[in-house]
């Protein structure tokens, strides 16, 4: 029986699964459409770049589901706890660099149009991209290394066996002083850029008399939507690091925290939306067939019921009616 904390851990991590990958494929079709062009934006690349991170951490979540029902007691192979944790945990750490990137390219569209337009190249997207991947990846080896590093915990032969969570005393002397590292390198640094360069571009979006109000509001969107993400998600799994600096060990609610990290693979289509026409329209196309399937299927099963309710003389009209509610939707 799962206590109050798994089961809800557990239906988080379902949610954002069924709400996120449906979003982020939408999406990935979209910004690969795009990159195929010539002369991409290099924000087209990096935001083609957060979509794989955001696909990449979806795809693991089946096996924090599995922790989580397991009631964190990890039921598969240690080996698979160490490469899951350490791909999960890079691809989150790999957003903060690329939206940072993003609000980057974002303010020196806006600040500097023509100049940025004329110096503008797709490797500079690449460039930027792989600095990302390669800072998060490189960081988050601790990861693995902190799970065999003196480790007395052994899957095979112990059923409580825990996933990069209970550390002896070699384990945090080294884990904890890394993770204040990474709170400063891939939090920190990239939210302080982020908001900078975010408050600027949205003060030029509205203070040129000449933009559209339509793209006023997208402007403001984005800049919300992201800086949701740093504060809601990734803020608190962060702060978790500072905290277990401070008291030699992790806090008991940093689980919660992950899940939080967890939920910006669901809130990054948002900030796709307002940042690509191309998002947009495929969103748009999706919803069209979402509803012409559902029209299809209610139109289908209200032509069944007519011919059930013509079949049958003892069917009321008031029973009947709803068949034509269905065939009218």
């Amino acid at each position: 029986m799962l206590d109050s904390k798994s089961s809800w851990i557990l239906a988080a991590y379902t949610i954002i699964f069924l709400t996120g990958l449906p979003a982020n494929l939408l999406a990935l079709r979209a910004f690969l459409g795009r990159v195929r062009q010539p002369h991409p934006a290099p924000v087209h690349i990096l935001l083609l770049s957060l979509t794989l991170a955001d696909l990449l951490l979806l795809l693991l979540l089946p096996f924090k589901i599995t922790e989580a029902a397991y009631d964190f007691r990890w039921p598969l192979p240690e080996v698979v706890c160490a490469l899951t944790g350490f791909v999960f945990y890079s691809s989150i750490y790999c957003s903060t660099w690329l939206l940072a990137g993003i609000s980057i390219e974002r303010y020196l569209g806006v600040a500097f149009p023509v100049r940025y337009k004329l110096s503008r190249r797709p490797l500079y997207g690449v460039i930027a991209a792989l600095v990302a991947w390669i800072m998060s990846f490189g960081h988050c080896t601790i990861v693995i290394i902190t799970q065999y590093l003196n480790s007395t915990q052994n899957a095979t032969e112990n059923s409580n066996f825990t996933c990069y969570e209970n550390f002896n005393d070699t384990q945090r002397k080294f884990v904890l002083p890394v993770r204040l590292e990474l709170f400063l390198v891939l939090f920190l640094i990239p939210m302080m850029v982020t908001i900078f360069c975010y408050w600027r571009f949205v003060w030029i979006m509205l203070t040129q008399p000449h933009v559209a109000a339509q793209r006023r509001r997208r402007a403001v969107g984005l800049a919300v939507v992201t800086l949701l993400n740093f504060l809601v998600c990734f803020g608190p799994y962060n702060v978790s690091h500072v905290v277990g600096y401070i008291s030699n060990q992790s806090p008991t609610w940093r689980a919660e925290a992950v899940v939080l990290s967890s939920l910006n693979a669901s809130l990054d289509p948002l900030l796709f939306y307002f940042s690509s026409s191309d998002v947009r329209r495929a969103f748009g196309k999706g919803l069209q067939v979402l509803r012409r399937q559902g029209s299809s299927l209610l139109g289908r099963r209200g032509k069944e019921m007519a011919e059930m309710t013509n079949g049958d003389r003892g069917v009321s009209q008031a029973e009947g009616a709803p068949s034509s509610d269905f065939t009218t939707d």
